[in-house]
């Protein structure tokens, strides 16, 4: 059986990944399943807020350790999670932001051997920013502390630009260049960096 292709998209908050997930599913030429890492995190804190709604910490916890103790075993989960999609056969749209060098080593391991289409979701800060003010269900700043740190990667199979075209025409884009045959090619070649411990 053939493993199923990842599109891996990359790209900070509000930047237009989850609206071309949403036309990518909805048409009907290749079968898509989609993966996104907010509903990782989501499906978590929904856990622990039903199983202890009255739970009030006596201390509080640095980001820092939070992040150590949580959301990298959670990334892990996310990331072996598309890895079991594909080795079942199933096609995924991988709706993440790799926001810094611990994930995107880790995706490297994970989807070394995987049929990976990595593509790059571009937005510009000032548009993000407009973004975030307009749909109100995010901490404004979100996506500009991710943009530094998420477009430091600059070479992605296939790019599209979410102020140039519209969630569809993304699709459309990715479609064409999945049809064309072309080789992923991307993650092949892509080395791991240092990651530095504070």
């Amino acid at each position: 059986m053939k493993q199923g292709m990842i599109v891996l998209m990359n790209g900070t908050s509000s930047s237009g990944k989850t609206s071309i997930s949403m036309e990518l599913i909805n048409q009907k030429e290749i079968l898509f399943h989609h993966l996104s890492i907010d509903d990782f995190f989501h499906n978590f804190n929904d856990f622990i807020n039903n199983k202890f709604p009255n739970m009030e910490p006596t201390r509080e916890v640095d980001d820092q350790v939070v992040a150590q103790i949580l959301f990298d075993p959670i990334v892990s989960m996310y990331f072996s999670t598309i890895k079991l999609f594909s080795e079942m056969g199933l096609n995924v749209i991988a709706d993440t932001v790799i926001e810094n060098d611990k994930w995107f080593n880790e995706c490297l391991d994970v989807f070394s051997d995987q049929p990976t289409l990595f593509v790059g979701v571009i937005c510009s800060k000032e548009e993000l920013i407009r973004r975030e003010q307009t749909r109100g269900d995010r901490k404004i700043g979100l996506a500009a502390s991710q943009f530094s740190k998420v477009y430091c990667i600059d070479e992605y199979d296939l790019e599209v630009n979410t102020e140039a075209l519209n969630p569809k025409e993304c699709a459309e884009k990715i479609l064409s260049f999945i049809k064309s045959n072309k080789e992923y090619s991307v993650f092949k070649k892509l080395s791991k960096r240092n990651v530095s411990v504070s």
